[in-house]
C-alpha cells in the first residue's frame, strides 16, 4: 500500500522531510478495523514528531493523528462496525498513523462518521474533539460544577483546532459563559464565531480586560498554548478553588503559585487511553458518536478552512508547512480528490 513518511528526523524544507513510500497492508488485532482512508488533517503533534519523534525499529515512521474512511475489514473481537461503514477517529500514536491509504485502528477509539460532512470536513475534527471533550468533561468535569454559580470559562488560545472546538462544546453542553483569547481582528472574529461569548486579548493584561466585561475572576482556565507564560496571570484571575488544565508541553510549569488559591491543575493528552489501553478507551467510541449526533444536528460546526488535494508527500509538506507557520486559525485537511 501506499504511504508517506520519514526515516530520520528533519526540517519540512529538507527534501526528504517526507518521503512517498509502499508498505504492506498492515495485520489486525482482535479489536481492530482495516480503515482504507480517505483524508487527513495535519495538528502541530504531527510536527512535533516529524521534528524529534522516535523512529521504530523498521526504519520508517508514518505520522497522521487525524483521519475519516470507510471500514474495508474488522478484527475478530471488532463488533462496533462492518465493512462500508464510514468512520472517524484519531489514532493512536503509538502504531503507524493515516497518512496511509489503508491503517489499522482499534475500533474503541473510532466513531461513525458524521452523515452530513464530506471525507475533508470530518477529518478536521477527531483529535480536537476528543481532546476538547475531555479537556471539559473528563478533567475539568465542568459538567459537575454547580449549576447555579456563575461558571465561566476562559480559553486561552481558543482560535486553534482545540479551542474551535472547545468552546462550541461548552456553549452547547454547559451553562459557563466562555470567554476566548485572541490577538488578531481574524482570530477574535472566529472566536465569537464558534461559541464564545467574549474575546480579550492575550497579549494584554486580562485582568482588566476581564473587569471591563464585569467579571472579577474566573472559575476554570484552558491552557492551549504558552502556558508557562501565562502562569501569573491565570493565577490571579482564577477564583480560589479554580481548575486549570492544559494540553502543552511547557519546558518548565511553575505550579507555586497556584497554592495560595488551592487551584487543582489537570493534563490533559487524548492518546493516553490508547497508550495504556486503559478502561476507559471506550469513552472515545462513545465521546466521538455523540459528537457526530451534535454536527448532523446543526450544534456544531466542522473546522476546516483549508482543504489540500491528494494524500501524498508533497501535500503533506504543504500541510506541514502551515501548521508549523503558528498562525493557523482552523485546521487544514489533505484529502483524496
Amino acid at each position: 500500500m501506499k504511504a508517506i513518511g520519514f526515516h530520520q528526523n528533519r526540517p519540512i524544507n529538507h527534501p526528504q522531510a517526507l518521503q512517498d513510500i509502499d508498505l504492506p497492508t498492515p495485520e489486525l488485532r482482535d479489536h481492530d478495523l482495516l480503515v482504507e482512508v480517505k483524508a487527513v488533517s495535519v495538528n502541530p503533534v504531527d510536527t512535533k514528531v516529524r521534528r524529534g519523534g522516535d523512529v521504530p525499529p523498521e526504519g520508517v515512521r508514518i505520522l497522521g493523528w487525524d483521519a475519516s474512511g470507510i471500514v474495508r475489514a474488522t478484527g475478530l473481537l471488532a463488533t462496533r462496525f462492518k465493512p462500508g461503514d464510514h468512520v472517524w477517529y484519531a489514532g493512536d500514536i503509538t502504531r503507524p498513523g493515516s497518512n496511509s491509504e489503508l491503517q489499522a485502528v482499534d475500533e474503541r477509539i473510532v466513531g461513525p462518521m458524521p452523515t452530513s460532512l464530506d471525507f475533508a470536513q470530518a477529518a478536521s475534527l477527531p483529535l480536537t474533539a476528543i481532546t476538547a471533550w475531555e479537556l471539559l468533561f473528563d478533567r475539568l468535569r465542568i459538567h459537575a460544577a454547580d449549576p447555579v454559580d456563575n461558571n465561566v470559562l476562559l480559553v486561552v488560545g481558543a482560535a486553534g483546532g482545540v479551542g474551535s472546538v472547545l468552546t462550541q462544546l461548552a456553549r452547547v453542553l454547559t451553562g459557563a459563559t466562555i470567554i476566548g483569547t485572541a490577538s488578531r481582528t481574524e482570530s477574535r472574529d472566529w472566536v465569537l464565531a464558534h461559541g464564545a461569548h467574549h474575546v480579550i486579548n492575550h497579549r494584554e493584561p486580562w485582568a482588566p480586560q476581564l473587569a471591563a466585561l464585569g467579571f472579577e475572576h474566573v472559575t476554570h482556565v484552558v491552557g492551549l498554548n504558552e502556558s508557562a507564560t501565562y502562569v501569573p496571570q491565570i493565577a490571579a484571575v482564577l477564583r480560589p478553588e479554580g481548575k486549570f488544565a492544559l494540553i502543552d508541553d511547557p519546558t518548565n510549569l511553575d505550579i507555586q503559585p497556584f497554592k495560595g488559591k488551592s487551584i487543582s491543575i489537570h493534563w490533559e493528552l487524548m492518546f493516553t487511553r490508547a497508550m495504556f489501553t486503559t478502561d476507559t478507551i471506550g469513552r472515545q467510541h462513545a465521546l466521538l458518536r455523540r459528537v457526530a449526533e451534535l454536527v448532523d444536528r446543526g450544534d456544531l460546526k466542522h473546522t476546516l478552512t483549508q482543504r489540500i488535494d491528494g494524500i501524498n508527500a508533497a501535500s503533506l509538506i504543504r500541510a506541514h508547512t502551515l501548521v508549523e507557520a503558528g498562525n493557523m486559525i482552523g485546521k487544514v485537511v489533505v484529502a483524496k480528490p
